[in-house]
């Protein structure tokens, strides 16, 4: 690779533009090469191949922090010409044989509509009072926490005696089925076991901002937001490169959007034996299988109000959706698996086609590296809630979670979260560090997802990694400024 390049980023997903972006308007020479022919990662969009006119989000669909996540409420997407939409359903959890649990973007609409209505307000209210607090505490650098909670501290504890009580056992102190539903779909983004404390935190965050910033969905799809990336960080110099395959060391300091294990192939015999010894134990989670459906028509739903609901969790009660996890976490394939889905046309009227035809994105969670076509259990499990769905499809496009990596390399197995996911891994980052964006190597960091604050499309494990490397390879230690 050309070593006049201050920086080189490898990966273009979310972080990796993130970092480069930073690095470029801190005056540096700045280039992405990215292996895939188009760049974003986590972030992509593509028309389908038979119907043009229909766009898929290739992996994120909805983003609760494209609005919330500090990296990106400085770097401004509005003001860029992002328009993201914030329905008045932020998510859904249809129940079986029931009315289904509704977030509403309005938090007392949401509690008037659940059967224990209060026991949802307890939970969430005193966190939707000081929403960047909790963002702040999720998303922030947490090797300085203890010096940061003097600042939230109510909310500190609020949040800390919130997960205790939703990822223990102790769970049940949310009242009312549906509630309990509704919050389990949510925690369910964490692939894992329930209750899990990382899956109750993530939860906890997510929850909070479908009753405060909402979970808006970009116009023309996630591509959008890579767009505005990319459209920055050419405007201060920055060049990329598609389609091209890192298979030794780049010049110059390096930052890798990639998986952790990545630096074994790449970096061979001139990584220390220790590292090389962490980086093979480093553990993958499970899967997600990936089913993008071409519908003719709208969602035959049992409960009409679903039909305004762009997200929705269909794993049906909490039990329901528990066993499905814990049987994905031991290698088993469920009989009804976690589905997440989202109808993105609702927001974006402009992803219906002239003929009519929309996209339903839709992710089961697997077992990692499974090989089945998820296409039937998805497709059931809209059924369940929605009969006669199967005579709205026109065409469905199912990649298993085996193939996953072929659409990103970071995807290994098909686990999206690049990592099992823990709350060790949120803090610590992939291998034992003093700083979880360094590696061993010499000019060589890490700012992928496997780094803490971990996954999501909010740019923050970018911000960290650039943060480091400008201060420890070019004696920056004043972020610049992301405005617009």
């Amino acid at each position: 690779m050309d070593v006049t390049f201050d920086v080189t980023i490898v990966g273009s997903g979310p972080n990796g533009l993130s970092t480069a972006v930073i690095c470029a308007r801190a005056g540096l020479k700045v280039q992405v090469v990215e292996a895939q022919p188009t760049f974003g990662g986590g972030a992509r969009t593509a028309a389908d191949f038979e119907f043009p006119g229909v766009l898929h989000d290739v992996c994120s669909a909805v983003h609760p922090l494209a609005l919330a996540s500090p990296f990106f409420a400085e770097f401004d997407l509005a003001a860029r010409g992002v328009r993201l939409v914030v329905p008045e359903i932020a998510y859904a959890n249809p129940l079986p044989g029931r009315p289904a649990a509704i977030a509403y973007h309005d938090l007392e609409r949401t509690c008037a509509e659940l059967e224990r209505g209060a026991s949802w307000r307890r939970l969430l209210g005193p966190l939707v009072e000081d929403p960047a607090a909790v963002v702040g505490l999720m998303l922030g650098d947490k090797r300085s926490v203890p010096t940061s909670l003097p600042a939230a501290p109510r909310t500190a504890i609020r949040l800390g005696l919130r997960t205790l009580t939703q990822g223990t056992p102790a769970w049940g102190a949310l009242a009312g089925d549906d509630a309990r539903a509704l919050f389990t779909g949510v925690a369910a983004h964490v692939i894992s076991r329930l209750p899990s404390l990382t899956a109750a935190a993530a939860g906890l965050m997510l929850a909070t901002l479908a009753h405060s910033a909402g979970w808006p969905i970009p116009v023309a799809g996630s591509q959008a937001i890579t767009d505005a990336l990319i459209a920055d960080l050419r405007a201060h110099g920055g060049e990329l490169t598609a389609g091209t395959e890192i298979t030794g060391p780049p010049g110059g300091v390096v930052a890798f959007d990639t998986a952790p294990s990545a630096l074994l192939r790449i970096y061979g015999d001139a990584l220390p034996a220790r590292y090389v010894k962490a980086l093979r134990r480093y553990r993958f989670g499970p899967g997600v299988a990936k089913v993008d459906f071409v519908l003719g028509d709208e969602i035959p739903w049992s409960d009409p109000r679903l039909r305004r609901a762009p997200t929705l969790h269909l794993g049906g009660t909490r039990e329901q959706m528990a066993r499905a996890e814990a049987e994905v976490a031991a290698g088993r394939h469920a009989d009804w698996p976690m589905v997440l889905a989202a109808s993105p046309h609702i927001a974006d009227p402009g992803r219906t086609d002239s003929g009519g035809r929309r996209p339903f994105w839709t992710y089961a969670h697997m077992p990692a590296g499974s090989t089945v076509d998820a296409t039937e259990a998805v497709t059931a499990a809209v059924e369940r809630f929605a009969p006669g769905f199967r005579d709205v499809v026109v065409a469905a496009r199912a990649v298993p979670a085996a193939r996953m990596a072929d659409h990103n390399a970071n995807y290994v197995g098909g686990d999206i979260g690049m990592g099992a996911n823990s709350a060790w891994r949120a803090i610590a980052g992939p291998t034992l560090r003093l700083n979880p964006w360094r590696t061993p190597i010499p000019r060589v960091y890490l700012c992928s997802a496997a780094t803490p604050p971990g996954g999501g499309v909010h740019g923050m494990a970018g911000y960290y990694a650039a943060r480091t490397l400008l201060r420890r390879e070019f004696g920056i230690s004043d972020v610049p400024t992301m405005a617009p």
